[in-house]
């Protein structure tokens, strides 16, 4: 019996074969893992320190909103020109680009974690069920992280959608083991780029890492340029700030939209989340038009405040005079006419 087959589904599958020799020729991996470009440090210096703050630590209950967060469940809208962008929470969006449907990092699971029974748990319902976003053209995953790549959710949409699953090197191994089929796996390396419904998806870098189990940075992360034949889209995956955003920019740019995290960030780990702030300046790097802020609302991940990245992605929007939308959660969004920002978030503490 494989060693695969004595770990849970959820942790996914190492690659092996044709997958794990193309990993082996690609520029970011050396010595058996991915890098980043960079030298970067994923883990906190004092673990143990950091797990009594983040179960014991006096501002706790501040992690979570005061009440129910207001969410909007928008029917499926058929396939339109322009580009809309619904938010649903976390990182999960969908965009309409130019007449084709992409989801971005779905997760409608209520942990983000291998088990169901504990890890991090919602704050909100998802908007929407799977069923209910209709037809998809391509699905993008941006890295294997739990709270990125949901093995419920995934195997719903074998069944519920015929699309793609567009994915960084490695990643495929979990989707097969979830028996996603070979030929609906897209599997990119940094600035390799491929044809889906008329769009053209570039997986571009990040700086994180990525893992699912015991072992870390055995499949790339990635964030993703997403471009229409009228419009191109932004998204940032998880990533901490860095270089590669102007790089990025230069060119692929610019864009009319951009999905940027705002959430997840502490001190502990500065190279791999940014704060808001620094959210704000990868928009700018990248030559971005209207800012949505993502990566937070949904999961209690790190121990800033609930509300701490909307107020503050808002305050620097403002000071650097960007477009913003912070939608609830469900809320389509027109990028061309983007509802203003209402701070609706600040009513619930």
């Amino acid at each position: 019996m494989s060693f695969q087959a004595l770990t849970p589904a959820a942790f996914g599958a190492k690659a092996a074969g044709a997958r794990a020799e193309r990993m082996r020729r690609s520029p970011q991996y050396a010595g058996g893992v991915f890098h980043n470009a960079a030298a970067t440090r994923a883990t906190p210096s004092s673990p143990g320190g950091l797990v009594r703050e983040f179960l014991f630590g006096e501002d706790r209950a501040l992690r979570r909103p005061g009440g129910a967060i207001p969410l909007i469940s928008s029917p499926a809208a058929s396939s339109a020109d322009g580009l809309f962008l619904t938010w649903y929470g976390h990182a999960s969006t969908l965009v309409e680009i130019d007449g084709a449907r992409v989801l971005c990092d779905p997760v409608w699971g209520d942990r983000v974690s291998p088990a169901a029974f504990a890890g991090p748990r919602r704050l909100h319902a998802p908007p929407v069920s799977l069923r209910e976003l209709g037809e998809l053209d391509a699905i993008v995953i941006s890295h294997d992280h739990y709270d990125h790549l949901d093995l419920p959710t995934v195997q719903a949409l074998i069944s519920l959608t015929d699309a793609p699953f567009l994915v960084p090197l490695g990643v495929g191994a979990h989707l097969e083991r979830w028996h996603v089929p070979a030929a609906r796996i897209i599997e990119l390396d940094w600035h390799e780029d491929a044809l889906v419904a008329g769009i053209r998806f570039v997986a571009t870098p990040a700086q994180h890492f990525s893992g699912r189990g015991l072992a870390n940075d055995s499949t790339l992360w990635a964030s993703w340029v997403i471009a229409g034949p009228a419009h191109r889209v932004y998204y940032s995956g998880d990533t901490g700030y860095f270089a590669g955003f102007a790089e990025i920019g230069a060119k692929y740019g610019p864009f009319d939209a951009t999905l940027i995290q705002v959430g997840a960030y502490a001190p502990h780990w500065p190279d791999i989340h940014m704060t808001p702030e620094e959210g704000v300046a990868a928009h700018l790097d990248v030559r971005g038009g209207l800012l949505i802020p993502v990566h937070w609302a949904t999961f209690t991940l790190a121990m800033h405040t609930w509300s701490d990245p909307a107020d503050r992605v808002w305050r620097e929007a403002k000071a650097s005079d960007l477009p913003l939308a912070i939608p609830k959660p469900g809320q389509r969004v027109d990028a061309s006419a983007p509802p203003p920002v209402d701070g609706w978030w600040q009513t619930l503490g």
